[in-house]
């Protein structure tokens, strides 16, 4: 079984910023490839790079593929994300499931995000072996492109064993002091600098 991260695949990105953003929240979670399918202002795109706070020069490479179908052509799993139901006969995963599915296959896998403007097209969600879905409010089901690229590879992240940057020892400590005891502290230390 393999344990590579999958591949982030843009289909039909139109922001720059959104790709150097995807690239960015990518490289925070450890995954480094990316595929763009029929970007519609073309790569490289100077727009992307401000966003990307570096993650292209920090190992984000990035393929760009005419059709879905030469993007996905050497995966073996593929998730395509969707807010939107299809009436397919699909598996639905949210994030974590879909790492636990890219994982339990073991194959070259790629994620696919659609346009920001609708979405992934139905034919493209049907080239996918599942759907990938979070649990967004019914009632306004829209990320942003890079954001919903970030919440997939959070969960990339965490399934990896990566730990939040800040170390230290969660066990055995103490709770915050009620606020009517820090605000005597203060006071108690204005009245000493005060005499001192």
């Amino acid at each position: 079984m393999i344990e590579t991260a999958p591949i982030i695949i843009l289909h039909r990105p139109q922001l720059g910023e959104n790709i150097g953003s995807a690239a960015r929240v990518m490289l925070n979670f450890g995954l480094t490839e990316m595929r763009l399918v029929a970007p519609r202002d073309g790569w490289p795109n100077p727009a992307a790079d401000p966003l990307s706070a570096g993650a292209f020069e920090a190992g984000v490479t990035v393929e760009v593929f005419d059709t879905t179908e030469a993007a996905i052509a050497d995966l073996g799993t593929v998730l395509a994300a969707t807010a939107r139901p299809r009436g397919m006969e699909k598996t639905v995963v949210d994030a974590p499931g879909g790492v636990d599915l890219v994982k339990a296959r073991g194959q070259k896998a790629g994620i696919l995000f659609g346009a920001e403007n609708h979405g992934l097209p139905s034919d493209v969600v049907g080239l996918a072996d599942a759907i990938l879905t979070y649990p967004v409010n019914p009632g306004f089901a829209s990320l942003n492109l890079a954001q919903a690229v970030g919440v997939f590879c959070a969960s990339w992240g965490a399934s990896a064993g990566a730990v939040g940057r800040w170390e230290g020892e969660k066990a055995g400590i103490e709770p915050p002091a009620p606020k009517a005891d820090l605000i005597r502290m203060f006071e108690h230390l204005e009245e000493e600098l005060d005499r001192a």
